[in-house]
């Protein structure tokens, strides 16, 4: 890129990354006066975020190995957050957003729940899950060969689509399509830099530096490749392959949960998502989508039939289309690579105006803008209420189609 002259650009906060993470911080950020920005390289929501089955949950499903843990409380207010959020009565307004369910289920048979049932009782459950009635099971759960035990978790199921919609349309003037091949990372020199860096475009023969007071990661896996590029060193990140399983049928009833096996994961996890006016499409993760991560696509769709058949014989998907999603859960790097119990962010100390984060969980994202707030104030970056830099020469992302819009669309 030229040195010779730039046109300054800035801001106080440059997010990257237009997932759920990265817009929900955006709104924050903006709610409470801060001149923010968020770029995108491909589509907003792309990636893990419309690879997420949209379930806000408390943590009930992280003590399924019979106690509470770190997880499970790191997350237990998360639901009523959501949900006043939904209501426009939260610190980042979801109205307009879709709710596919106020609640979800966890299944199992009797031998495999047995273990559990004085525990899931217990007030360690804070009563954020109580047992079914057999006159009061979802239809799917109404046919004489299901005799296992049905609990109803009081937690809810988003349409994540709807949700990153929201979020980009009430800031849709500070969002911007990035292209790196036209853009790279500044280390600035001078002496009050502090090894801080901006941001360079070459645009229409034009050089511009954006200079702001904080960037914030929350590409994703995305953060890696940026992290490589700043040479940081401090900051790891680890993956976690999954291979969901997509079902497009015409079964009329939609159903949201989780089946216990003798894992603390899920053995299966179903949500519903409404594809054309006559079919929906199931979404098959946990324990599935786990080991599924290294076979073949053919191999899961087997498993995941296999599962189904189990679990669920009196189903008939015989019409069934299936397919399946590969996707990276991407985390910043644990001992033994163990899962993350709250949501990460960090000031890296190679560019101290840098900030990289992981949500770790959909759930998360509202604790993830918490944590990169409170470290803003630590660092007193003071909101300024300024004007959106003029970055005319950059467009808009589009919305990101949903894995099953892609696999089965025409």
């Amino acid at each position: 890129m030229s040195s010779i002259k730039h046109n300054s650009l800035s801001c106080d906060i440059a997010i990257m990354g237009g997932g759920i993470a990265g817009l929900w911080l955006l709104n924050r950020l903006v709610n409470s006066g801060y001149n923010a920005i968020l770029f995108e390289q491909n589509a907003l929501g792309s990636d893990q975020t419309v690879a997420s089955q949209g379930m806000i949950h408390g943590g009930i499903k992280y003590t399924l190995s019979g106690a509470l843990t770190g997880a499970s409380e790191a997350i237990a207010d998360m639901p009523a957050h959501w949900q006043a959020c939904m209501e426009g009565n939260g610190n980042v307004n979801l109205k307009g957003a879709t709710t596919l369910s106020d609640h979800f289920y966890m299944w199992s048979s009797n031998s495999a729940l047995s273990k559990m049932t004085t525990f899931l009782a217990s007030k360690a459950t804070r009563g954020r899950i109580t047992k079914v009635r057999k006159s009061e099971r979802p239809a799917i759960f109404q046919h004489d060969e299901f005799k296992g035990s049905l609990y109803k978790l009081v937690d809810m199921v988003l349409d994540v689509p709807s949700v990153v919609k929201t979020l980009a349309d009430n800031c849709h003037d500070r969002i911007f399509k990035i292209d790196w091949n036209r853009t790279q990372w500044h280390h600035v020199s001078d002496k009050q830099s502090n090894n801080d860096v901006a941001l360079d475009f070459l645009y229409d023969g034009q050089d511009y530096r954006l200079n702001t007071d904080q960037f914030v990661l929350t590409a994703g896996q995305g953060n890696e490749a940026i992290l490589q590029e700043l040479g940081v060193e401090s900051t790891k990140m680890q993956r976690r392959p999954l291979q969901q399983v997509m079902v497009k049928h015409h079964y009329p009833h939609r159903f949201y949960g989780h089946c216990l096996g003798a894992e603390t994961t899920p053995r299966l996890t179903i949500s519903s998502h409404p594809f054309d006016d006559t079919s929906q499409v199931w979404y098959l993760g946990g324990s599935l989508a786990e080991k599924g991560a290294e076979l073949s696509s053919d191999e899961v769709i087997a498993d995941a039939k296999k599962e189904l058949k189990e679990l669920m014989p009196w189903i008939d998907l015989s019409e069934a289309q299936w397919a399946t999603l590969p996707v990276d859960r991407a985390e910043p790097r644990q001992l033994n690579f163990a899962r993350p119990d709250k949501a990460f962010a960090s000031t890296i100390k190679e560019c101290p105006n840098v900030i990289v984060a992981w949500p770790t969980k959909l759930t998360l994202c509202p604790n993830l803008a918490d944590e990169v707030i409170e470290i803003l104030g630590g660092k007193k970056i003071i909101a300024s209420s300024g004007t959106v830099p003029d970055l005319h020469f950059l467009s808009t992302p589009p919305l990101a189609l949903t894995p099953w819009q892609t696999a089965f669309g025409d």
